[in-house]
């Protein structure tokens, strides 16, 4: 069990950069490499080397939660595992709708890394009459009108868009509507959502765009 953070009783999820978070997942699969490759201990050094960063980075990053080290020995793998799953919310399963059963929303359905990490999609929704009453990839696609009953009968709290950008909103709202509390948006198009709804959108064009523009501006 992790010693209490040194944090004020005031600080809160809020309160954490969101780069912080994300490094925390970066931490998890490397931890989870680790542990698969026979690994039991590792350090602020260790992990910092495997992703470019520095131990004083790794160190003031956990601090945020709480004193997970052990003198001597540094982390337990299993052990910043659990403490981490714990502080992202992943310790549990979390049921997913997926919205748009095209081309990238059957890639996602077959993604296994959604339920290595306890993401697992247990309905999809389409507007499309050949694909709605069947099972696409084990799992059973609805039409976009039964998404209260089915995020209400399964306990969804989270849903994913991969519809075009122009549908992109609607199916959005929909969700919402139906009590979803978070979104992930795979179409290229900023969503307009109540403050209440966490959102995280990916465009794979602008991580392209980027990495072009880092190699472009490499200095040889």
């Amino acid at each position: 069990m992790s010693a209490p953070s040194d944090k004020s009783p005031e600080s809160g999820p809020n309160d954490v950069p969101k780069a912080v978070v994300s490094r925390l997942s970066l931490y998890l699969r490397e931890l989870q490499h680790l542990l698969h490759d026979g690994s039991r201990t590792t350090s602020s050094t260790q992990l910092g080397s495997l992703l470019g960063l520095t131990d004083a980075q790794v160190r003031k990053d956990l601090a945020y939660f709480g004193q997970f080290g052990h003198p001597g020995i540094g982390y337990h793998c299993d052990e910043l595992v659990r403490e981490i799953k714990q502080i992202l919310g992943t310790n549990h399963p979390w049921p997913v709708a997926l919205v748009g059963v095209g081309n990238l929303g059957r890639a996602l359905l077959g993604h296994r890394g959604f339920s290595h990490q306890g993401f697992q999609v247990v309905a999809a929704f389409d507007v499309d009459p050949t694909k709605v009453g069947r099972k696409i990839i084990g799992i059973p696609v609805y039409g976009l009108d039964e998404l209260p009953r089915v995020v209400k009968e399964k306990g969804i709290r989270l849903g994913i868009v991969a519809v075009p950008p122009t549908s992109a909103q609607e199916a959005a709202d929909r969700l919402v509507a139906a009590g979803v509390d978070g979104v992930l948006n795979f179409a290229s198009v900023t969503l307009t959502l109540p403050k209440n709804v966490s959102t995280v959108g990916v465009d794979l064009a602008m991580e392209l765009e980027q990495l072009a523009f880092a190699v472009a501006n490499r200095r040889e």
